[in-house]
């Protein structure tokens, strides 16, 4: 089953006061729910903006399976009464719906800012269409660093110093992942996406890179101070 086409513009729902960016992240997600439909299956992101989606979905009271990208994500999903699943027995998705810490004009992202990338590639590539919700701030010409990553416990130190080769490496002060894998974040003042994502994947050291590829996306929603527009980036066959 897939889901419906997009919803129309709208405008951002309420009109109290508050941070503009929050409110923007709040009609991305509101617009982000209303794809959801009966029967179907759906990952979910990791984020603020997931935050605002999740009551989003609890109000509509579709009955729909999930997905979580995180621990947080799961128990507040299931807080709300969202049936929120293992990903273990589900061989696909009908939808994933993430935010994104940048969107360039070229379709790339950078995710991670949360540490959940690996977990949201997975379910990104898993999804037959993955929508995006940004607030205007994600926006950019171009990627830039911080590139997110997650590299495995073990070996970690010589990984990072075969990463430092190619700009400055920085580990987090964070605990391990879910998955058991170090974080870190690479700066770089001038960054090529698809040549990036090549060597960072070619990294025995590396379980994942926080660059999501344009042709990985289906949709993004991107919320102004003066609605929700599409950017539409691709269809999977």
């Amino acid at each position: 089953m897939t889901p419906a086409n997009p919803p129309p513009d709208r405008q951002p729902p309420g009109a109290h006061g508050g941070d503009p960016v929050d409110r923007q992240k709040q009609a991305a997600a509101a617009a982000a729910a209303e794809l959801v439909e009966p029967g179907t299956t759906v990952g979910l992101g990791t984020g603020s903006t997931v935050g605002h989606l999740l009551p989003a979905l609890a109000a509509r009271a579709v009955p729909a399976v999930y997905v979580a990208t995180s621990p947080a994500t799961e128990t507040a999903a299931r807080q709300l009464g969202l049936d929120v699943r293992p990903f273990t027995d589900i061989a696909a998705l009908d939808l994933a719906i993430d935010g994104a810490d940048q969107v360039a004009d070229d379709g790339w992202l950078v995710k991670g800012g949360g540490g959940a990338h690996t977990r949201e590639k997975i379910v990104a590539v898993s999804a037959r269409q993955f929508v995006v919700m940004v607030s205007s701030d994600k926006l950019t010409d171009r990627v830039r660093g911080p590139v997110p990553l997650e590299i495995f416990t073990f070996g970690a130190e010589a990984t990072l110093a075969r990463l430092a080769e190619l700009g400055d490496v920085r580990r987090r002060p964070a605990p391990v992942t879910p998955d058991g894998g170090v974080l870190a974040d690479l700066w770089l003042d001038d960054l090529d996406p698809p040549q990036l994502a090549a060597r960072l994947d070619a990294d025995p050291g590396v379980v994942a890179h926080g660059l999501f590829p344009p042709a990985m996306t289906w949709l993004v929603l991107i919320a102004t101070e003066g609605g929700v527009r599409r950017r539409e980036v691709t269809r999977r066959p």
